[in-house]
């Protein structure tokens, strides 16, 4: 793990798969899996990547349930609105009829560029044929993603 001065960033990803034991039915009317990813914002190199939940599960709750908490000890982690009481550093959330302070839409703004990291990292992970449509079953989607992950590390690395 890294020291307090390190920033990684947390986003979920749904991946779409044919096992019907580990996908369920989300949003995209496709069974899917939430992959819960660590990205290094400076470096852009996958942390960690936790096993898959089931499509429907928030990504707080997969969060949660993933451990990977446990490798952000002593490092800040950016998570988007949907990790709220997580534990990590989110955005600022309008209050009703209230406009968000100078501030916070600052706060805000920098939040978004660099979290747009993890989301550009996620996309070249996808860019491999196994994660646009994983026929793996059991724990091969696990071991997909660790793979892409480490050929994504390797790719930057060179």
């Amino acid at each position: 793990t890294g020291g307090a001065d390190r920033l990684w960033i947390v986003d979920g990803t749904l991946i779409p798969v044919r096992d019907r034991h580990l996908g369920t039915s989300s949003r995209n009317y496709r069974f899917s899996a939430n992959v819960q990813v660590i990205v290094d914002a400076d470096t852009r190199l996958v942390i960690a990547a936790a096993r898959p939940v089931p499509g429907t599960t928030a990504d707080a709750h997969a969060w949660r349930a993933s451990g990977l908490a446990e490798h952000c000890q002593g490092v800040t982690v950016l998570g988007d609105g949907a990790y709220l009481n997580c534990g990590m550093v989110t955005p600022h959330r309008k209050r009703p009829r209230r406009a968000l302070l100078p501030g916070e839409e600052a706060d805000n703004a920098a939040h978004r560029t660099v979290r747009a990291r993890v989301e550009h990292v996620i996309g070249r992970m996808k860019n491999y044929k196994i994660l646009r449509d994983c026929r793996q079953h059991g724990d091969g989607l696990h071991h997909a993603v660790q793979a892409v992950a480490q050929m994504h590390n390797l790719a930057l690395a060179s």
